[in-house]
């Protein structure tokens, strides 16, 4: 499951980084260190020039809302945001079997949280945060799904892009954490997976021993609970001392 995540790289630096187009518009996006759905968020997608389709496909930087709305949709707010997709099934579920054979997407994030029940200084329980990254600080991608709606009630109104992020079984030390974890893709799946002229990679659709083995986990501050709280102090491992003081 990913339900909160942290990103803090520009779209500037991300086209850099990744040899893309910046398209994401003039309006600033800062670091976001308690991104929740519903958030614009970036994605990187490869498409080919409307004016030369028959030209390469390139790596273009977009901004989406997390929590995909398929095409089909009524209205943007009908149901929970589809923010997760199980990789196993999303061939299967009309919400996303389109978005899997035409648009695919990297989520770029620099990690994301999990909370586990543990007990509290005063005898109950309660959910404490960890956060998942690489050891090396580098930023990880996920393999996402992308859609595009428009409102049948405004049909000149700018058309929506919205997306999902595929989870997976947990394996290894992510299986302390919860049942699933976000789908990484190393880097040599990127091309194949943002290809635009294939139908879907059930192939790459698998986790990544070698991108599990990069992350670690931290406990890190509970101000993490509340979508209010945004700032670098999140990431700040907390090793619970703080909950040892209260008991004396």
């Amino acid at each position: 499951m990913c339900g909160r995540y942290a990103s803090t790289a520009d779209p500037a630096t991300l086209a850099m980084e990744l040899d893309a187009i910046d398209e994401t518009g003039d309006e600033e996006l800062r670091p976001d260190y308690n991104v929740a759905p519903t958030t614009q968020v970036l994605t990187v997608v490869a498409r080919h020039d409307r004016d030369d389709a028959d030209g390469p496909a390139r790596r273009r930087i977009r901004r989406m809302r997390w929590g995909l709305v398929p095409p089909f949709a009524k209205e943007v707010a009908s149901g929970a945001p589809l923010f997760n997709a199980r990789s196993e099934s999303v061939a299967t579920k009309p919400a996303f079997a389109h978005s899997l054979r035409y648009r695919r997407c990297l989520v770029p994030m620099d990690g994301w949280y999990e909370w586990q029940v543990e007990p509290a200084p005063d005898g109950k329980t309660r959910k404490v945060p960890y956060f998942m990254a690489p050891a090396d600080g580098a930023r990880v991608y996920m393999a996402g799904l992308w859609a595009v709606w428009r409102d049948p009630r405004t049909p000149d109104a700018p058309p929506l892009m919205s997306t999902t992020i595929l989870t997976a079984d947990s394996v290894a030390q992510l299986g302390n954490m919860h049942h699933r974890m976000p789908l990484m893709l190393p880097p040599e799946r990127w091309d194949a997976w943002l290809d635009p002229d294939s139908l879907g990679h059930p192939d790459l659709i698998v986790p990544s021993e070698d991108a599990v083995a990069r992350i670690r986990i931290r406990r890190v501050s509970d101000k993490v609970n509340s979508v209010r709280n945004n700032g670098p102090e999140l990431l700040v491992a907390d090793d619970g001392a703080g909950d040892q003081m209260a008991l004396l």
